[in-house]
């Protein structure tokens, strides 16, 4: 069954800071951003398309604390990274996703999964190699979609939010199960998101620690939604308008309950923007 479901509040703004900028020059186009659960005070990001499978530390600063390589992946686009339980070991994993798709004429798409690795010793640590990751193929039931935004759940479901290029924002989701399977596996679709102009495209998603709200942003707003028992998402608080502080605003994680962390592309003026948003509920 579709189900669209339509924001009807006016976008308010929030508040909101600027901590930092990208210190390390190769991180040009923070696509995604995880504010780690292991590593008190350290984020991980990564480039879009173009650059190879390294996951960059940092902090709200923008720091340069190192990188890491993710042995074995050549993404096409990554878009996203998520944070969540791993699909075949008990401990906690770092999703890359590589499922950009600007055309929306790729046969297949992949989510990565790395346990993640020990923080890296600062800006010359740059030979560090992370675990081997756990790959996911899958296609979407209907047609190629073109996604830059990806959350997983604590049951270890992977939910997709299409960018929204045609048709609407939709969101498909990918059980922990299909991890054990064979070949490229199908992901099962939930819902369109009406998300309203404020949003628009779509670049980026989060899931609230408690795993109860989940922050899909698109360049200039954020909408919040109540993440339901049965895995539909429901409007619930106000969208959040941040206009006028980024570039291109491509990724999000929370923080805590109310606090969100932004992370931009960067521009040939200068480096990526880091920013600190507090949104009214």
């Amino acid at each position: 069954m579709l189900l669209a479901l339509v924001l009807l509040q006016a976008a308010v703004s929030g508040t909101i800071e600027r901590t930092g900028a990208f210190a390390n020059p190769r991180l040009t186009e923070s696509s995604g951003v995880v504010v780690s659960r292991t590593h008190p005070g350290l984020w991980w990001t990564h480039n879009d398309s173009g650059d190879e499978a390294f996951l960059y530390a940092t902090d709200s600063t923008g720091a340069d604390r190192g990188r890491v390589r993710i042995p074995g992946v050549v993404p096409l686009d990554a878009e996203d990274l998520a944070s969540g339980p791993c699909p075949t070991v008990p401990t906690r994993c770092l999703y890359l996703a590589d499922t950009g798709d600007n055309r929306e004429m790729r046969e297949w798409v992949a989510l990565y999964a790395v346990p993640e690795p020990a923080a890296p010793a600062g800006p010359a640590d740059l030979g560090r190699t992370s675990a081997a990751p756990s790959e996911l193929r899958f296609r979407y039931p209907d047609q190629p979609h073109d996604v830059e935004a990806v959350f997983v759940t604590d049951s270890g479901t992977a939910y997709l939010v299409t960018k929204g290029r045609r048709g609407g924002v939709a969101v498909y989701r990918v059980p922990r199960a299909a991890w054990a399977g064979h070949g490229v596996a199908t992901a099962e679709f939930v819902q369109t998101l009406a998300t309203g102009p404020a949003i628009g495209l779509v670049t980026g998603a989060a899931l609230s620690p408690d795993g109860t709200r989940v922050a899909v942003r698109g360049y200039g707003a954020i909408a919040f939604f109540a993440l339901r028992p049965e895995g539909r998402l429901e409007p619930h608080g106000p969208v959040c308008d941040i206009r006028g502080h980024e570039p291109q605003g491509e990724a999000v994680a929370f923080l805590d309950a109310r606090r969100l962390a932004l992370t931009s592309e960067g521009t040939r003026f200068g480096p990526g923007p880091i920013h600190i948003v507090t949104c009214p509920e």
